[in-house]
C-alpha cells in the first residue's frame, strides 16, 4: 500500500506533475488567506529585524500556512504538501496577473528578460505514529531562472487572449500555451511547472519515506 498523501492545492499542473511521477494524491484545498499569512510573515520579519520578506522565504509561508490548515481541518492520517509559487523579476515578486490589462503589462516588462520563479514547498506528517508517522513537519524553496522570449505585442495580446496567464503565478506556464515563450531555464524544470519532484524526494527523505512509497 503506498503511503497516504494529501496535495493541498489546486493547481492542475501540480497535480498531473505528481501523476506523472505515478502519484495519485487526494487533493483538499485550502482557504487560507494569502494576504493576510503574508502580511503576518513581513510583520515579524520587520520586528525581528530581518528587513523584507524574500520571494523564497514568502512561497514558503504560504507553501506552510496551506499545508498546516489542511492537516489541522481533519485528520488526515497522510502526508500533506502545500505549494505556492511566485515570480521574481527585478527584485520585484509577482503573483497571479488581476486582470488582462495587468498580463499584457506585465509581459511587456517580461519579454527579453530574466526572472526567478520560486515554489515553495512544505510537508506536514500527519500519519498516525503506529503507521510510521513522525509528526514531522519541514519545507523548502526551489528557484529557477527563466529567460523570456523578446515577444511582439500581437503574440503578448494573442497570449494572454487565451486565458492562461491569469491563472498561474507569473502570468506564464512552461508547460502549456506559454511555452513557446520561455527560452530556458536555468534549474529544475518541475520547479517552475509547480512542483520539484527532486526537491520533494529529498524532504520525504526526511521524514524517513522513499519517494517510490507513494506510488501506487
Amino acid at each position: 500500500m503506498p503511503v497516504p498523501f494529501v496535495l493541498a492545492s489546486q493547481s492542475p499542473a501540480r497535480l498531473a506533475t505528481l501523476r506523472s511521477a505515478g502519484v495519485e494524491p487526494v487533493v483538499v484545498v485550502s482557504d487560507v488567506d494569502e494576504d493576510a499569512a503574508l502580511d503576518v510573515a513581513r510583520r515579524q520579519h520587520a520586528a525581528a529585524g530581518w528587513g523584507p520578506l524574500a520571494a523564497a522565504d514568502a512561497v514558503l509561508v504560504l507553501a506552510r500556512a496551506k499545508a498546516e490548515a489542511v492537516a489541522a481541518a481533519a485528520r488526515r492520517d497522510a502526508i500533506v504538501l502545500g505549494c505556492d509559487s511566485m515570480l521574481e523579476l527585478d527584485g520585484e515578486i509577482l503573483g497571479k496577473p488581476a486582470d488582462a490589462a495587468t498580463a499584457i503589462d506585465r509581459w511587456r516588462t517580461m519579454r527579453g528578460h530574466r526572472g526567478v520563479l520560486h515554489t515553495g514547498h512544505w510537508l506536514v506528517d500527519d500519519r498516525d505514529s503506529g503507521t510510521g508517522g513522525t509528526g514531522g513537519t519541514l519545507g523548502a524553496t526551489s528557484s529557477t531562472v527563466v529567460r523570456f522570449a523578446r515577444l511582439s505585442d500581437a503574440e503578448i495580446d494573442a497570449y494572454v487572449a487565451t486565458g492562461e496567464p491569469l491563472k498561474v503565478a507569473g502570468a506564464f506556464t512552461v508547460d502549456g500555451l506559454g511555452g513557446p515563450y520561455v527560452e530556458a531555464i536555468e534549474g529544475d524544470y518541475h520547479g517552475v511547472v509547480g512542483v520539484s519532484l527532486p526537491l520533494l524526494r529529498t524532504l520525504l527523505g526526511e521524514l524517513g519515506v522513499l519517494f517510490h512509497d507513494l506510488r501506487a
